[in-house]
């Protein structure tokens, strides 16, 4: 590290972004400053609309972090107590900490190995395991719930198997809740259409967090859906449950998407499709790098499948290594940042111990668990700052 602390290779370097694009920001920021609309109004109002035409989304409403879009999309679909919702264990935290807030229970299904997204045959077991079908519901047979929803991640910025969801939701009568915080931007062939993540199933789940591939200047998140109707429960359930001022007509919550948030997006995400594009090329070198680095086997157990289209716009680049911790310590004893995304999955965390789940549920959650690494990964990343990163992880192996 450097003498003040910081790395000399971060993890993520949000500077590097402002620094280009500083006046447009302050200028946004001022408009909206001039305007003293803080809550909602204009500004939110023309974000709102620029990620609806930018998605092909029909609704897109604006709320205060990802974690919300996702607690808000359950809301708006009515899941609560005696219901249950299909996700992975291998995910953020409020992934799952939304669908126990609404009263509801996940149900785990594992990942694949190598792209840490949804089995797809691992949920076609459960399905046919678990799954009984009762007049107009869909019944866990275990647990006695209904099945309301399933909640693909699409994790690191790469898109889950849509097509065969789209296709199980039909067959077993399930709505599909996009997780998309890590994926803005990507998009996938849907029916031989290419279709963005957050745009496919009845609702998507964006977050703007500073460091996702759309960031704000602090939390943000944004909700999807094609129906008129799930867009207006959203926007009431946002507003304390009020559609006129201090008239309730449900329980919702306060979950606004700030005007000086929006303004600062609004700005950004005319530059998203070209980082996008600029993460998918530093992906392209990092595959060559490791590959040529005789890594691959020794030490290094996988990287991300080399990509050119959006289906993975690699929010973060993340690998599978033996001794992961000691090489975590070692990078940082190099000046190089990296994370672990996620070193415990969710089914063997304190607070859902309530589930019942336990070691050895789900192997490749676990797995994981003990071999991802995430590497310095942002749009103005240098070549010679991914040679550095990947010198530096091949002298640990060697060593």
């Amino acid at each position: 590290m450097s003498s003040h602390g910081t790395f000399k290779i971060p993890i993520v370097d949000l500077r590097a972004q402002y620094s280009a694009l500083r006046d447009e920001v302050r200028q946004a920021i001022d408009d909206v400053n001039d305007t003293q609309q803080f809550i909602l109004g204009p500004a939110v109002e023309s974000f709102e609309d620029q990620m609806a035409n930018y998605l092909h989304c029909r609704c897109s409403i604006g709320v205060a972090s990802g974690s919300d879009a996702l607690l808000l999309a359950l809301m708006a679909l009515g899941v609560g107590p005696g219901d249950a919702v299909i996700t992975t264990p291998f995910t953020f935290f409020s992934t799952v900490s939304a669908i126990v807030r609404v009263g509801a229970r996940p149900l785990f299904v594992d990942v694949d190995i190598d792209s840490c997204l949804i089995s797809l045959d691992r949920l076609n077991e459960f399905l046919l395991q678990r799954i009984d079908a009762l007049a107009n519901q869909i019944v866990d047979r275990n647990t006695g719930l209904k099945v309301q929803a399933v909640l693909p991640v699409h994790l690191f910025g790469q898109c889950c198997a849509m097509d065969e969801l789209i296709a199980l939701a039909g067959k077993y009568r399930f709505k599909i809740i996009e997780d998309v915080a890590q994926a803005c931007g990507a998009r996938i062939s849907v029916a031989g259409e290419e279709r963005f993540a957050g745009a496919i199933g009845d609702l998507g789940c964006f977050s703007f967090f500073p460091s996702k591939t759309l960031g704000a200047f602090g939390d943000g998140g944004l909700v999807t859906t094609p129906d008129p109707d799930l867009a207006e429960k959203v926007r009431m359930l946002r507003m304390h449950g009020e559609r006129t001022k201090y008239y309730h007509e449900v329980m919702g919550i306060n979950s606004r998407l700030d005007s000086l948030q929006a303004a600062v997006l609004s700005v950004k995400q005319r530059f998203l499709e070209q980082w996008c594009q600029n993460r998918i090329a530093k992906a392209q070198a990092y595959y060559r790098l490791l590959r040529q680095s005789g890594l691959v086997g020794n030490g290094l157990i996988g990287i991300p499948e080399l990509s050119s289209d959006h289906s993975h716009v690699f929010n973060n680049y993340v690998i599978r290594v033996e001794r992961r911790d000691e090489l975590k310590q070692f990078l940082a004893r190099s000046g190089i940042q990296s994370e672990i995304y996620y070193p415990l999955p969710l089914h063997l965390q304190n607070c859902f111990a309530h589930l019942g789940y336990k070691r050895g549920d789900f192997p490749n959650a676990e797995t994981l668990g003990e071999q991802v690494l995430a590497l310095p990964l942002y749009p103005e990343i240098t070549l010679e700052q991914q040679e550095t990163v990947v010198k530096a992880v091949s002298a640990f192996y060697r060593s």
